[in-house]
């Protein structure tokens, strides 16, 4: 088993490492024990951006993308999280099943749904029902998804997912690593995983890398049982959690600021009123922002430097929960792949 080290502890990050780990123990090498995975990061939850996040289950914010892979990618995610909802690690995990209704306001096409057989029960909207979500608007819903899929929320499923790889064996270390090429050729490594997210813009000089800036309420609302997801340019989310319903958001490209601004709070609590005019009269629990790692395409490859592996995981917009993974599975073939071209 070679030695690898996860540079970033954010979903992504540690579900690659959760797929080696276990990898290799599947494979029975008592010589190997699961220490030689470790996870290295400057951050750990609850302080990633992925722990202020509602984490339902959805493509987002990816760019250019190809549409195979993520449909890939988020498939293998929405299967996972079936295996934990199924399993008595629900609670632990934050996994639940929601339905939701996406709503779309574009002449030219309809809800992009080419994920809809990977969810449960997707039915286009009808016009009376439609007709419903459009009262009192100017600018009228064109288009409508109704399905179930799940929530993850990060700020319980990191915990969990952390718990799993220790349990197993791997390791932790807070440590900030600010020059990648040097870690890695000077390092006792023989593969480095680098999932760190936005601060790949920074650790690799990636150019094609950029902020963009999620700010949300989270409201008492426990009386919701639905998310509604508006896919407008200016349009707002509801998304329930498990103590908290999630009111959102923005998505600002090249925003950088992490404070509270409250004129998006203004905008996002009064479009989300108009969605639902029951929200009014609830209590405001917290603001929260952060920022989502932007990249004209997500970035999951391989490379040498010297007789050291260097996988590239980063660049998942608004979906680090959706694809993480997916993303994870092809880590692992990446890494298994380069073991037989050249022994680790």
């Amino acid at each position: 088993m070679p030695n690898v080290a996860v540079i970033g502890a954010g979903v992504n990050g540690v579900a690659s490492a959760i797929k080696i780990l276990e990898h290799y123990q599947r494979e029975g090498n008592p010589g190997f024990p699961g220490s030689r995975v470790t996870i290295i990061s400057e951050q750990f939850s609850p302080n990633t951006t992925g722990d202020g996040s509602a984490g339902l289950w959805g493509p987002y914010l990816l760019g250019g993308t190809e549409q195979s892979k993520v449909y890939k990618w988020s498939k293998s995610m929405h299967k996972f999280l079936e295996q934990i909802w199924l399993s008595e690690d629900a609670g632990e995990a934050g996994v639940c099943l929601l339905p939701c209704i996406r709503l779309s306001t574009s002449t030219v096409n309809t809800v992009e749904d080419f994920w809809r057989d990977i969810v449960y029960g997707a039915v286009d909207l009808t016009a009376e029902q439609l007709a419903v979500h459009n009262q009192g608007r100017s600018v009228k819903f064109t288009s409508g998804l109704s399905f179930v899929t799940y929530t993850s929320e990060p700020i319980k499923l990191l915990p969990y997912l952390m718990k799993r790889f220790a349990r197993n064996g791997g390791v932790v270390v807070q440590q900030k690593v600010t020059d990648l090429e040097r870690f890695v050729t000077e390092s006792p490594y023989d593969v480095v995983v680098n999932c760190s997210g936005l601060g790949s813009r920074e650790l690799l000089n990636d150019d094609q890398m950029y902020a963009v800036r999620g700010q949300v309420s989270r409201v008492k609302a426990s009386w919701m049982f639905s998310a509604i997801l508006d896919e407008s340019d200016d349009g707002y989310y509801i998304i329930p959690n498990t103590e908290s319903v999630v009111l959102g958001g923005t998505h600002q490209e090249r925003d950088y600021n992490i404070k509270v601004c409250e004129k998006d709070k203004r905008l996002i609590v009064d479009g989300c009123q108009r969605f639902v005019p029951g929200l009014c009269h609830t209590k405001t629990l917290f603001d929260w922002v952060g920022l989502r790692p932007g990249r004209g395409k997500l970035r999951l490859e391989a490379e040498r430097l010297g007789q050291k592996l260097l996988i590239h995981n980063y660049g998942h917009g608004g979906s680090g929960v959706t694809l993480c993974w997916g993303c994870a599975d092809d880590v692992l073939d990446l890494l298994l792949a380069a073991k037989h071209i050249s022994k680790l």
